[in-house]
């Protein structure tokens, strides 16, 4: 194993040959890894830019942050709890679902526009967890969160700011907090707005990066999977 991981580097030839991103072949990863990666997280972006991507699937749909902790939970107890009952009864009355439509959408916006930073992250990757990323069929997926995961949260933040302007969530927030001030006690700011959006959106990339790398790595006859397989430990 540790023979072939000494072999990552080669093969750039090959991939690019079988219509891998010239991007691909970073010095530090390796070419077929890197390659992977991109691969992965320009599938998986192009997915989640579609209209109603992150809505329509229940494991990607953005809540609303309360306080406490992201992602609308309404159990719990105190505070946190009851707001979250109070917000879990406007949404059934309505009263949030376009905002909810929107705070989604603007995270597809901000996924539509996210390549270039994962590509530049993925590149900038250097190899030094290996086995993890051997013996973990989405190890390199989980080794790009845990060495980049802190930089993709602040370059995707602007853009998911962006987003929430263009999907007009910013400025459903702040009419919503001058019919209520529920959402001033529940902490439901517009930078906290953006910071639990941009956290969530980046959980729905991630898992999906990691499903489309397993999907690589198993499928020898597709366009990386015979050569990762390989260099990967997994013939």
């Amino acid at each position: 194993m540790l023979a072939r991981l000494g072999q990552l580097g080669l093969g750039c030839l090959g991939l690019s040959s079988m219509g891998l991103p010239g991007q691909a072949f970073a010095a530090g990863l390796g070419g077929p890894l890197a390659g992977l990666l991109i691969k992965a997280s320009d599938t998986s972006l192009d997915k989640l830019a579609r209209p109603g991507a992150f809505y329509n699937d229940p494991e990607t749909r953005i809540a609303l942050p309360l306080v406490g902790g992201l992602g609308g939970s309404s159990g719990g107890s105190g505070l946190g709890g009851a707001l979250g009952s109070v917000l879990g009864t406007t949404s059934k009355l309505g009263l949030t679902d376009g905002l909810v439509r929107a705070i989604n959408d603007a995270a597809g916006v901000a996924a539509g526009e996210a390549k270039p930073i994962f590509r530049t992250a993925i590149n900038n990757l250097s190899l030094s967890d290996a086995p993890d990323i051997v013996k973990n069929k989405d190890g390199a997926t989980r080794y790009l969160r845990t060495s980049a995961g802190d930089e993709l949260h602040g370059k995707l933040r602007p853009l998911v700011d962006g987003g929430l302007a263009k999907a007009g969530a910013y400025r459903q927030l702040d009419s919503l907090q001058k019919k209520s001030s529920i959402f001033a006690k529940a902490g439901i700011t517009r930078d906290a707005l953006g910071r639990s959006v941009t956290e969530q959106a980046l959980n729905g990339i991630f898992g999906y990066i990691g499903k489309e790398e397993m999907a690589l790595r198993d499928n020898p006859l597709g366009a990386a999977g015979g050569l990762l397989n390989g260099l990967l430990g997994n013939d």
